[in-house]
């Protein structure tokens, strides 16, 4: 089978202010082996000259690049926007500021075409400032009930890593644009829902750009209230994916991680997070008598409760430099 006779991949990206980084997103997708790609960019009112980035690559690739504009919509109105401009059989995502290998595409799409699978994962690897664990993450569990398991448990699989048989996306309607950090986690639940067939490339062959924790554009509460909610609401919707977990485990899954990453948004001194997030624990089982300080001290004004946690961290270092 040549080129021509195999099916056209849509690549789909979205893009706010990435300009020092598009240019390396989109030449690794013009980079690919697999010779059947066209990529559809939806700039998100960017103003950091990365429209200008993006008119010059469309203007010289009019053959490949399909270049479209939306005013701050978000990043799942901008796939979503991309979804209706593909022409693809199958689907692929990449972030304005993440890349692929060279190969990530043609492998991906030869393991779905041998498993003839819905889905194909590949590995992934963080690259960037921020890395900290540069270490290649591989796939997971070949099987839709075991990936479901491990996604609800762990979080989604990156949207770069995965290439999708486009009727899965389309009976879906796509992203949900409810939660604006957390839908790439909703869709991969409601993938996984559907018992698609997997196949799996063990390989690193996407890449996800890492920035300093200080950098982050979404603060810390919002990322985790809308993973809770996904959580959530999911296990009220497919009561039948989570009738394995015992109502006391389904519950830890769901909510502990407002409490744990309370206490580390606390230690980090991200005051605003870790208000936000006790409060939302103080509502939910499973915290201890130990934790109730945190707990009450978060129902304070935010300026109090900044000036209650200074004040505490202030004693500290006094009487430990004492």
């Amino acid at each position: 089978m040549d080129g021509l006779e195999l099916p056209l991949i849509s690549v789909l990206m979205p893009c706010h202010n990435a300009a020092p980084y598009v240019g390396e997103a989109v030449a690794s997708v013009l980079a690919q082996t697999y010779p059947h790609v066209e990529l559809v960019i939806v700039d998100d009112g960017s103003t950091d000259g990365a429209s200008d980035v993006l008119q010059g690559l469309a203007a010289a690739h009019p053959e490949r690049i399909t270049l479209v504009y939306q005013n701050r919509a978000g990043p799942w109105a901008a796939r979503n926007h991309a979804l209706a401009r593909a022409h693809g059989a199958f689907i692929a995502f990449l972030d304005a500021d993440d890349t692929w290998a060279p190969e990530a595409l043609a492998r991906l799409h030869a393991a779905l075409d041998a498993a003839r699978a819905d889905i194909a994962c590949c590995g992934w690897q963080s690259m960037g400032v921020g890395v900290t664990a540069p270490q290649p993450h591989p796939p997971p569990a070949a099987d839709a009930a075991g990936a479901l398991d491990h996604a609800f448990e762990h979080g989604a699989w990156p949207l770069n890593a995965l290439l999708i048989h486009r009727p899965r996306l389309d009976a879906l309607h796509g992203f949900s644009e409810r939660l604006p950090t957390a839908m790439d986690f909703d869709l991969w639940l409601r993938l996984l829902a559907d018992a698609p067939v997997l196949a799996a490339v063990p390989e690193a062959l996407a890449q996800r750009r890492r920035y300093p924790r200080d950098d982050a554009r979404i603060p810390q509460w919002q990322q985790v209230s809308d993973a809770v909610a996904v959580r959530r609401d999911f296990a009220r919707h497919h009561p039948d994916a989570v009738a394995h977990y015992t109502p006391f485990r389904l519950d830890e899954l769901i909510y502990a991680p407002l409490l744990r990453e309370a206490y580390r948004c606390h230690w980090r001194h991200d005051t605003e997070s870790a208000r936000r997030l006790f409060r939302r624990a103080f509502r939910t089982a499973g915290w201890q008598a130990g934790d109730l300080k945190h707990l009450v001290a978060s129902l304070l004004p935010a300026p109090l409760y900044r000036g209650v946690v200074d004040l505490v961290t202030w004693r500290r270092r006094t009487r430990f430099e004492g």
